[in-house]
């Protein structure tokens, strides 16, 4: 129910708070969104309501490449995978070759790496990024990853 409540008021305001800026990319609009975009997690809602924040960000990390390939860090782990955006707001990752180093007990990762092939939403608010799993499953919330 949290997850249909967050897409039902999100989704009509994303036309307005997406990167006007034009960038090449042969994709769809959202896709041009997300291609040349990095991001780092800030916090996960759970569909019952729980939150869960990471211990650094920057340990949690997702870049969209222009061709529809993306890199990710998973807290200890690095991986590589694909992306694509086929309807407005939608987003959808393919499977992800991921290290399997062992992560500390309070990481993340087991739970971004089950969750990953379960995204099916997204959308740009005030600069942030909300990604949504199937199912009310919860949503990821990331920032973007500033360029020094």
């Amino acid at each position: 129910m949290l997850l249909t409540v967050a897409i039902a008021l999100i989704i009509p305001i994303a036309t307005q708070a997406t990167d006007p800026t034009p960038r090449t990319h042969t994709g769809t609009m959202n896709e041009t969104n997300l291609a040349g975009t990095s991001w780092q997690l800030l916090k996960f809602h759970a569909g019952d309501g729980k939150k869960s924040i990471p211990d650094d960000k920057t340990k949690y990390t997702i870049a969209f490449n222009d061709d529809g390939s993306l890199n990710a860090r998973i807290d200890c782990n690095r991986g590589k995978g694909t992306w694509k955006s086929p309807a407005p707001n939608r987003l959808e990752f393919g499977p992800l070759a991921l290290t399997r180093a062992i992560c500390p007990p309070d990481s993340l990762h087991d739970r971004i790496a089950k969750d990953w092939e379960l995204v099916r939403f997204y959308i740009i608010k005030d600069g942030y990024l909300f990604v949504s799993l199937m199912a009310n499953g919860g949503i990821y919330e990331f920032e973007p990853i500033r360029k020094e």
